[in-house]
């Protein structure tokens, strides 16, 4: 449970936290305080990319989404008009909980396992300390004296094991769809298929009374969106090979994320915290990078590796540790270091690629991606005013908030020259980044009782101070 008291299963069999870390109340009561909307820009249009010639990053549309997205207005009448093509949408409104009885999937016959194989070592560790400690003194000496005879053929066997697991490391490698980084994958993406229908069935069964229906407003953009992101990404294999399913929770948490399936889950508490639909694209363009680079089979492959790797550490620590409390104390700080430097930084550094790969979905769509950053900046703020603790980052899955935004800063001009190539229109009004900033410092100023002189006249010049949702 991470610090927002949200959790959801991870196909590796750990708990993974929610894509958005921080408390959905602090940032409601943000809302509720009128400061929710820090972005005060003209309602920047995303348009349909309808030009022939098109980069080498970009896809030729099949069918005009139309002249523009509607602007994010949530409401739980509000309609949005319907001008885009189905894509690869599905809607499915059925509720599958009696799946056809099958044999499990690889992976989670490796779940189910996994604490057989930890007894089994605890109770190897345990065992031979017990035999050693019940051996003459003399016999104990003879053991010693045979190690250091038979030294080196003990070191061969050690070093043949080593090369055994340094072998199924780089034969198990393969490169990771766009990015083309070397990583490791022990479990295939058919097994991952099917261990996320089992997520997305406990899902559904979960919220199925939550579901917001299809002529809802908040239903109709997220749908608009994702459809707008597969079009313009379908000359990527792996988005168009995906059939992208809708399903909008009536939920408070601030949250979203797509199962390897194509199942997109979206809380209406993440629809409360974006300010326009521009953001809103990146982070959908972001979950969307997740499943389309498979990072849960390539984290559930690493955590695996690490986990048979594991064992032997932990059976010799059972075995050298002379008492049981020394023994768990040991085996204790083995999981906490397996976790901390390896596991949350592998985490993080799947979250920074699907940031990078989302920005290039975002902008092929002719999303405004100079929005991204200010989303981060936002949710910093939100955690400030509300003074909730920040944790280092190294003890998160997930970047913190100040260094997302800045690693974004970092790709937009990359992300901007994407957008150029897609022969997007060209971006008018003031930099999202540099009016969220202006409005901080308003904001400040008005908290600190520092007004300018005539401040009841608003200034056309200056970004307005009621930030209105759009």
């Amino acid at each position: 449970v991470n610090r927002d008291g949200c959790q959801r299963l991870d196909l590796s069999g750990n708990a993974r936290n929610c894509f958005l870390t921080g408390n959905p109340d602090s940032y409601r009561n943000f809302t509720g305080k009128g400061l929710r909307c820090l972005l005060d820009v003209p309602n920047t249009e995303v348009y349909r990319n309808a030009h022939h010639g098109l980069g080498r990053f970009c896809s030729q549309p099949s069918q005009p989404l139309g002249e523009k997205v509607p602007s994010l207005q949530i409401s739980s009448g509000g309609q949005l008009p319907r001008h885009f093509p189905a894509w690869n949408i599905q809607i499915i409104r059925s509720f599958h909980t009696s799946p056809s009885l099958q044999a499990a999937p690889v992976p989670l016959f490796w779940i189910i396992v996994k604490p057989a194989q930890k007894l089994f070592a605890i109770i190897l560790g345990r065992s031979i300390r017990k035999w050693w400690k019940a051996l003459p003194p003399n016999k104990r000496e003879l053991f010693k004296e045979s190690a250091r005879k038979n030294k080196w053929k003990i070191l061969l066997g050690v070093s043949s094991l080593g090369v055994v697991f340094v072998m199924f490391y780089f034969t198990h490698l393969e490169e990771t769809p766009i990015t083309g980084r070397a990583r490791l994958m022990v479990f295939g993406k058919e097994h991952f298929r099917e261990l996320s229908q089992m997520e997305y069935d406990m899902w559904m069964d979960l919220y199925k009374s939550q579901m917001l229906p299809e002529t809802d407003a908040g239903y109709q953009v997220v749908e608009t969106i994702v459809g707008h992101l597969s079009e313009s990404n379908k000359d990527i294999p792996q988005v168009s090979a995906l059939k992208w399913v809708i399903h909008v929770v009536d939920e408070p948490a601030v949250n979203a994320f797509v199962l390897p399936n194509g199942q997109v889950f979206v809380f209406t508490g993440l629809l409360d915290a974006v300010s326009d639909i521009h953001q809103l694209s990146f982070i959908l363009g972001h979950e969307i990078a997740h499943a389309v680079l498979e990072h849960a089979a390539e984290k559930a492959s690493l955590v695996h590796f690490l986990d048979f790797l594991s064992l032997i550490f932990l059976t010799m620590i059972w075995a050298i540790c002379p008492r049981d409390s020394l023994a768990v104390v040991g085996q204790w700080i083995q999981s906490k270091l397996q976790e901390f430097m390896f596991d949350r930084p592998y985490s993080r550094t799947l979250e920074a690629e699907a940031d990078k790969v989302g920005l290039q979905f975002a902008a092929k769509a002719c999303v405004d991606v100079r929005a991204s950053s200010v989303f981060w900046q936002q949710m910093e703020l939100a955690e400030t005013i509300e003074g909730q603790p920040k944790l280092p980052e190294w003890l998160s899955t997930h970047p913190s908030h100040e260094n997302r935004a800045e690693h974004l800063d970092r790709l937009i001009p990359e992300a901007l020259k994407i957008r150029e190539s897609c022969n997007c229109p060209s971006l008018s009004g003031p930099d999202p980044r540099l009016i969220f900033k202006l409005n901080v410092k308003r904001l400040l100023e008005l908290a600190e009782g520092r007004e300018a002189p005539n401040s009841t006249k608003q200034d056309p010049s200056k970004p307005k101070l009621d930030f209105p949702h759009t």
